[in-house]
């Protein structure tokens, strides 16, 4: 296999290193990023060896900075670009396409950046993997780490979701609950790091090379549009890195000639509420990216200090984008409209991604004649207590035909359970 990586290269200075762990400038402290000899890369790549990989993220792998034949690999990526007709019509768009990463191995988009990072790791000698996380992180990193014979160390806040939190124990590694947020999580991290020089920390040391995962997002989306790239893409935001390398990805399929004519893209961000940084400095037309202490349901998006908020609000401005925030409420309601629609179930995460795609669209900056796609990065097993109170039984009626039909009566007037006047529903008993 061949390795088209000539090295890192700092995103400020644009200093030079080596392709070894590192992550941050030592000039500048600017955050670094891998280099590519893409000349080489469009002598090589073409859609016909793409189709020839393997229908997970490597076969792409010209375009990311392993050369490994037997990568750390759960079958992440080649998720379904799912047609959205009817959520569309609720929304008043054309062509939507929701690009599912539900379907991935641990219902995440996590394991498209942890399968690269781990892969490197593995390559550079480490044998412990580790991560500060918001709990779709952690389950990759502990799967992907069984899966390589790897120990893994994951770093959790203590409040996260019951679901995330028993899919990260059950892969057998140490998980660590900390009291505090995500951003106080992420410091310890950061300090365990120089503690443990002998850990692949994903999200730190060998950060530079689990972000490339992300850029398979917008190669498959192209692919999965016979090669064409969309007009408009929304992207959620946490830490901003996804929404970067996505618009790298994009890029890069220009650059080395897998995509021709007009392929510019639209990236919109979308946040929540009650931790939006990106999302407010945006609105104010400012190039700072203030800290907040979270506070939202979203918890897979609730870092208050985003590494990469800066570059994810350059990156939307240069496309033409925008970037927006909703309320929990809205969440949820985002939840529900793409459940009902086109059954995909999203964490909260994805509700994110919906409202803002709904809001965006209210407001005319998400068009009718765009080709659209709305990234759905996790599954919503993960956060079903976010849901908890808002959606269940219709009613709790005795076995009998005339109880069902009380509540039930779709042939008459074709109304929806969910809108049948309460006053039609009996006294709820017990159903045990």
């Amino acid at each position: 296999m061949v390795d088209f990586v000539t090295g890192l290269r700092c995103r400020e200075c644009q200093r030079a290193f080596p392709a070894e762990a590192l992550h941050v400038c030592d000039y500048c402290f600017g955050p670094l990023e891998v280099a590519y000899d893409y000349e080489r890369i469009a002598a090589t790549v073409s859609r016909e060896r793409i189709a020839a990989g393997p229908r997970s993220i490597w076969r792409y792998r010209d375009l990311l900075p392993v050369d490994d034949e037997t990568p750390v690999d759960l079958g992440a990526g080649f998720t379904p670009l799912v047609r959205a007709d009817r959520l569309a019509a609720e929304l008043g768009l054309g062509e939507l396409w929701i690009k599912d990463d539900t379907a991935n191995p641990t219902g995440s988009f996590k394991d498209r950046v942890v399968s690269v990072a781990l892969t490197k790791a593995r390559q550079l000698g480490f044998k412990v993997a580790a991560c500060a996380s918001t709990g779709n992180l952690a389950n990759s990193v502990a799967a992907h780490a069984a899966r390589a014979g790897m120990e893994s160390v994951v770093l959790i806040p203590s409040n996260l979701e019951k679901a995330k939190v028993t899919m990260t124990a059950v892969y057998g590694g140490r998980v660590i609950a900390v009291e505090g947020s995500y951003d106080d999580v992420n410091r310890l991290c950061a300090e365990l790091t120089s503690e443990h020089p002998s850990w692949a920390f994903v999200n730190v040391n060998v950060r530079t090379y689990y972000a490339e995962g992300s850029k398979t997002l917008a190669f498959e989306v192209a692919e999965q549009l016979g090669w064409q790239t969309p007009d408009h893409v929304v992207v959620p935001i946490a830490s901003g890195s996804q929404l970067t390398k996505v618009a790298k990805g994009f890029e890069e399929l220009a650059r080395v000639g897998l995509v021709e004519g007009d392929q510019s893209v639209r990236i919109s961000g979308a946040q929540a509420a009650g931790c939006s940084p990106v999302a407010t400095a945006f609105a104010d037309g400012s190039d700072v990216i203030r800290p907040v202490k979270p506070s939202t349901i979203a918890k897979s998006l609730a870092i208050g200090n985003p590494a990469d908020g800066w570059y994810a609000l350059e990156a939307i401005r240069k496309s033409g984008g925008s970037c927006t925030s909703v309320t929990d409420d809205e969440v949820l309601e985002g939840m529900k409209l793409l459940a009902r629609t086109e059954g995909i179930f999203a964490e909260t995460a994805g509700g994110v991604t919906i409202a803002t795609l709904a809001k965006l669209a209210a407001q005319g900056i998400v068009r009718s004649d765009e080709r659209v796609v709305a990234l759905v990065t996790g599954h919503g097993l993960k956060t079903v207590e976010a849901l908890t109170d808002t959606v269940g039984p219709l009613a709790t009626i005795p076995p009998t035909l005339d109880a069902f039909d009380a509540v039930v009566d779709l042939d008459s007037e074709h109304v929806p359970a969910a809108h049948i006047p309460a006053a039609h529903v009996p006294a709820a008993r017990s159903n045990r």
